[in-house]
């Protein structure tokens, strides 16, 4: 890369590349910025859906446990009173 001279009449093109420059660095830094907040939100999203996904699973298994449980006591009931 050649150094242009400060008093060359093409020393603007060295202003406008470093302008150029600045608005780039501008852009990907508006970028990351705009990935990390949809990273974070899509993160809430996720640990909402599991939230809610446990909460059903529990829901749905809480009446099955009853019944195991519920079933444990009447087939124990009836041992106990085939024994005495």
């Amino acid at each position: 890369m050649a150094l242009i001279p400060p008093f060359c009449p093409l020393a603007g093109f060295r202003a406008l590349r470093i302008a150029g420059l600045r608005a780039t660095v501008l852009l990907l830094l508006t970028l990351l910025i705009k990935a990390k907040i949809r990273i974070q939100a899509f993160s809430a999203l996720g640990i909402a859906l599991l939230l809610l996904q446990t909460l059903i699973a529990l829901a749905v298994l809480a009446p099955l446990a009853l019944a195991a449980i519920a079933a444990a006591a009447y087939g124990l009931n009836q041992r106990l009173k085939t024994t005495t």
